[in-house]
């Protein structure tokens, strides 16, 4: 049984995952660059929001689900039914799943954009993201008991939020400028 789940452990999931990513930002700030600084511990705050919002049933722990009742594979039906609403906000789910890689695409762009590898690094960065939303789907498949079900929709609707993210992010590289702040070493 899934002993955990809801929106207020959601919430604190979050909050608390805010914070350790907070402090990891004005730690790493000095090395990084204020910019690049809060652009890492940024884009590693909005994976742990995506696996909690993701991976914690939304409902309450939903106790035993019966081999009956547990899905034998992932939905192949494309943008098939997906409920109107959402727990927290009233709006098509499909919308929700795009907006969720968003900032993880943003971040993603101004951490790595300091280095020369950030044209390669790019596009790593988003099959890395694909990757994990892909993981988030198989996990949800294997673990029937958070209540949540696999669908190849939900994967194309985060892949498009997270490339919407790194073309959003590439506009913003040369506004915030995230090589500026770089230490250089001395020989």
């Amino acid at each position: 049984m899934f002993p955990v789940g809801g929106v207020g452990v959601m919430l604190l999931g979050v909050a608390l995952s805010g914070l350790l990513f907070l402090l990891l930002a004005m730690a790493t700030r000095r090395r990084l660059g204020t910019v690049s600084a809060f652009a890492f511990a940024g884009l590693l705050w909005s994976v742990v929001v995506i696996a909690c919002v993701t991976l914690i049933p939304a409902q309450g722990a939903p106790g035993v689900v019966s081999a009956e009742g547990r899905l034998s594979g992932c939905s192949w039906d494309i943008g098939g039914p997906a409920p109107e609403g959402f727990w927290i906000f009233q709006s098509g789910q499909r919308a929700l799943n795009t907006a969720l890689f968003v900032p993880s695409g943003v971040l993603l762009v101004l951490c790595v954009a300091r280095w020369r590898a950030g044209w390669v690094l790019v596009p790593l960065g988003l099959a890395g993201l694909a990757a994990y939303s892909a993981g988030i789907e198989a996990t949800q498949l294997a673990l029937a008991r958070i209540d949540r079900a696999c669908d190849v929709t939900d994967f194309v609707d985060n892949v498009t939020g997270a490339a919407l993210g790194v073309a959003i992010g590439i506009v913003l590289v040369p506004v915030f400028r995230p090589w500026r702040g770089r230490t250089r070493r001395h020989r």
